[in-house]
Parts: structure tokens; C-alpha cells; sequence
């Protein structure tokens, strides 16, 4: 009686797991299908996941150009940059001033692999922005502007460029927007820190060649130009260790206004102070000079000279003076003056603090435009 029972139960509960694992299947299934959609990308009808970006990077991806850039027909480097606008029978290309700026020529290459001579209209060196323009009739692909004010740190990010070349032309990289209003330092002579630029910090992979490119929403709009990898910091005079996943891109509401300037053939205004200066952490160099420090200061930037008639010299500034703040921002290095400085125009008036001989003085200074 108990085996006819056993018998009866055995080929019952396989029929019940049999039966559950089914629906457990179709469950997971299901859950996993949800969000699924398709749609027409670059290469016709495929199916997509919740977390892909493919549809974003199709509203750029032909509108993302190799920048070739040439001295006396010779090619001396590369980079990427983007179709930002058309007008008429012209179209707008976007770069870094730092892709072009060692050559006198530059021609685009586009998505198809079809290039295209350009027109340089010009760059600026501390906004790094430069602008080309080429025929409207071989463009493929207008990318659309974003904003970087309704961004939010961990917001997905992309870049699409050309990293080492055209040979990688295309790439796509992901991320998330790892900081905002980030000020990096510059170099301009490979030494010394020239400038702060406010910048974007994100994940997504960038390398030499990138520079120039589109720096996208998960919307595909772009909100940055790709500038800028911290690959190496220095922790002293001995020891230094990489780093990864650090890049940076110029908010695209400042290339913007870089940009329309440049297409008006008209030039970035730069205010004039009128001093030559040294970090006071040079202390070789403010030996040789001749400047002491007062034992009180432990930031500044140190006045080496000043020019005739500058505004400096109106304002009273002497050689040996420490400048400590401009307006109620503390200046620490000769880069971080630039950028307190630059954030103004020729003929506004700023406010200056320094140390004389220990004493700590202030002066109103008005700004002429830099030669």
C-alpha cells in the first residue's frame, strides 16, 4: 500500500516542480524583457536594453568629425571635434584651440570616411576653443546643444571621438558626470601652472585624440568639449602615482561664447594688470630676484616687475609686493590670478589685496585690455 502511494506521489511532485519552474522562467523572463524596445540605429532595426545608449549616440555620432591638422601640408597631429551649427551654405565645426594651433591647415573626416578641407577662423589658448568651418553640403549630421545646468553628479555621460587617430575614429566611450565646476590646473610651457580652467569631470575614457569631441547627456545633447586627462599626479618631488578615469570637458555653455566670438573674427578681450610674477613657492627664483618673503605670508603670488604706466603702477603696486586676494577670492599661485583676472573684462574696476614688507595694504585697480 505505501509503495503504490510512493509511486503516485514521485511522478506527482516532478509534474509540480515541472509546472514551477516553468512560470519561474517566464517570471524572469518577463522582468528581464521589460523596457526592452526597438528602434532604427546605424545599422537598421535591433533590440536594445533599458541601459543602452545607443539611440543618444546616433543624435551625434555623424555629426562627430576627425580633425587633421597641418604645417606647411605636413600633418602634425589630431584630434575630433563637432558640428555644432549651419548657416546658409556654411557649417560651424567645433575643436580645441590645442588640436590646431601647431599647424596652419586642417581638413575634417567624416563618419563615412568622405573629408572635407576647412577654413581655421581661429582659437584662443586659455579658453582652448577654436572653430573651422567647412561646406554645409557634406555635412551629415547637426549635433544638438545641450545645457549643464540641470545636470546631476552620477548623470550618464559619453564622449564620441577619435582616440589615437582616425584608425579609432567612431569611438564611443560611457561614464557618469564625476564632478562639476572642477578647476584644473593648465600648462601652457609644460612646467609651471599657467591657468585654471572650470571644467566638467567625467569617467567615461578619454584619450589623446579625443580632444575636441562632444561630451553628451544621456539624451545625446552636448553639454562639454572634451579637453583635458589627468594621467599622472604628483604627490612630491620623488614619488608620483597614475590615475584613471579622469577626464575633462569644457562646459559647452563657455565654449559657446568662445565660439561665437571667434566666428566673429573679433578677439577674446583679456584684461592687463601690468606685472611680470612668480609663484612664492619659487623660492630659487625670489632668491635670484631679490624679493624676501615676510615671515607671515605662506601664499601669494610675488610682483617681479611692473610696467610703465600700467595699471599696476597706478594703483601703487610695487615690486616685492605679495598679492594675496583679488576681490574676496584668495590667490594662491600666478594660475589661479589668471583665472580670478580673466573672469573680468578691460575696464572694470577690481579690488586688490598684497603684503609690503608684512603689512597688509589695498588698492582699487582699473583694467586695460592686454596687447
Amino acid at each position: 500500500m505505501n509503495n503504490k502511494k510512493s509511486k503516485i506521489v514521485l511522478p506527482l511532485l516532478v509534474f509540480v516542480a515541472f509546472i514551477g519552474g516553468a512560470i519561474w522562467s517566464y517570471l524572469v523572463i518577463n522582468q528581464l524583457n521589460k523596457g526592452s524596445t526597438v528602434t532604427t540605429g546605424r545599422t537598421g532595426n535591433y533590440t536594445i536594453n533599458e541601459n543602452s545608449i545607443s539611440s543618444a549616440v546616433d543624435k551625434v555620432y555623424d555629426a562627430t568629425v576627425v580633425v587633421a591638422t597641418y604645417k606647411d601640408g605636413k600633418a602634425v597631429s589630431t584630434g575630433t571635434g563637432f558640428v555644432y551649427k549651419t548657416e546658409g551654405s556654411t557649417a560651424y565645426i567645433m575643436t580645441n584651440n590645442h588640436v590646431i594651433s601647431s599647424g596652419n591647415s586642417a581638413k575634417v573626416i567624416f563618419s563615412d570616411g568622405t573629408s572635407a578641407d576647412t577654413k581655421i577662423l581661429g582659437g584662443e589658448t586659455y579658453s582652448d576653443i577654436a572653430v573651422l568651418t567647412v561646406s554645409s553640403a557634406s555635412i551629415k549630421q547637426v549635433a544638438t546643444i545641450g545645457n549643464t545646468e540641470d545636470i546631476r553628479l552620477g548623470d550618464i555621460t559619453f564622449a564620441v571621438g577619435a582616440p589615437l587617430g582616425d584608425t579609432y575614429s567612431g569611438t564611443v566611450t560611457k561614464g557618469i558626470l564625476s564632478g562639476k565646476d572642477r578647476l584644473v590646473e593648465v600648462s601652457f610651457s609644460g612646467t609651471t601652472s599657467d591657468y585654471y580652467m572650470k571644467v566638467l569631470q567625467t569617467d567615461a575614457a578619454l584619450n589623446p585624440g579625443n580632444s575636441g569631441g562632444p561630451l553628451c547627456n544621456v539624451n545625446g545633447e552636448v553639454i562639454g568639449v572634451n579637453s583635458l586627462k589627468l594621467t599622472e599626479e604628483k604627490t612630491s618631488a620623488t614619488t608620483s602615482y597614475n590615475v584613471e578615469g579622469m577626464g575633462f570637458a569644457i562646459p559647452i555653455e563657455d565654449a559657446l561664447y568662445y565660439a561665437e566670438t571667434i566666428e566673429k573674427g573679433e578677439t577674446v578681450k583679456r584684461p592687463y594688470i601690468g606685472i611680470s610674477m612668480l609663484d612664492i613657492t619659487d623660492s630659487y627664483y625670489l632668491w635670484q630676484s631679490g624679493i624676501t618673503l615676510p615671515k607671515n605670508i605662506d601664499s601669494g603670488v610675488a610682483v617681479l616687475e611692473v610696467v610703465s604706466s600700467s595699471p599696476a603702477e597706478k594703483a601703487g603696486l610695487q615690486k616685492g609686493d605679495i598679492i594675496i586676494k583679488i576681490d574676496d577670492e584668495e590667490i594662491t599661485s600666478v594660475a589661479k590670478l589668471r583665472y580670478e583676472l580673466y573672469k573680468h573684462s578691460p575696464g572694470e574696476k577690481i579690488n586688490i589685496t598684497y603684503n609690503r614688507n608684512g603689512k597688509e595694504n589695498k588698492t582699487e585697480l582699473t583694467l586695460e585690455e592686454s596687447k
